[in-house]
């Protein structure tokens, strides 16, 4: 997802004045921001975030926790909390009709749904969720951070899974391999 594509998509949430606008936008900013995986994503309880230090813990693959930092999302979901409460249980509800909120755990599934949804009314090509997690790893790349603490963030038990991630043009690397020098 480019840039502009995510800032349509979260633009067709933000046009949507009911709860569920806040709630995509806001699940959409914390999947793109942390790179989270689907099931990551509907895990989140309120209690595993913790606004005054920014963090947010995840419960990855094989149960392995971690931390992230949603700190570019931190807008976007004190929006939706103020509309979700501060009660006990799973960050991101169901809505129903007239939009009622449902205390209760979102699946995966409905996750997918709402981005085709949103992605649909965005105007937008065809992104997975995956795609969101993809960009989130080629745009810290992007930026210069080091790939093993792209893999940290991700979740990655390896910086080979990480590598397949790396979509960096041949201009990166030979710029890179420009900064070296031989003493001759």
């Amino acid at each position: 997802a480019a840039s502009g594509e995510l800032a349509a998509i979260l633009r067709a949430c933000e046009n949507d004045i009911t709860p569920a606008g806040a709630r995509d936008a806001a699940m959409i900013a914390i999947a793109y921001i942390c790179g989270l995986r689907r099931a990551e994503l509907v895990g989140v309880d309120l209690g595993d975030y913790n606004d005054q230090t920014g963090e947010l813990r995840i419960m990855g693959k094989r149960r392995k926790e971690r931390m992230v930092y949603p700190e570019a999302a931190a807008p976007v979901l004190a929006d939706w909390l103020a509309i979700r409460g501060n009660e006990p249980g799973p960050m991101f509800y169901p809505i129903y009709k007239g939009g009622h909120l449902s205390p209760n755990r979102m699946t995966s599934q409905a996750y997918y749904n709402i981005l085709q949804n949103r992605i649909a009314a965005a105007g937008v090509k065809d992104l997975s969720p995956h795609d969101l997690r993809r960009t989130c790893a080629s745009d810290l790349l992007d930026a210069g951070i080091d790939i093993a603490t792209v893999a940290k963030l991700l979740g990655h038990a390896s910086v080979t899974t990480t590598q397949r991630y790396d979509r960096r043009p041949e201009a990166a690397k030979r710029k890179a391999a420009g900064l070296l020098h031989i003493p001759y």
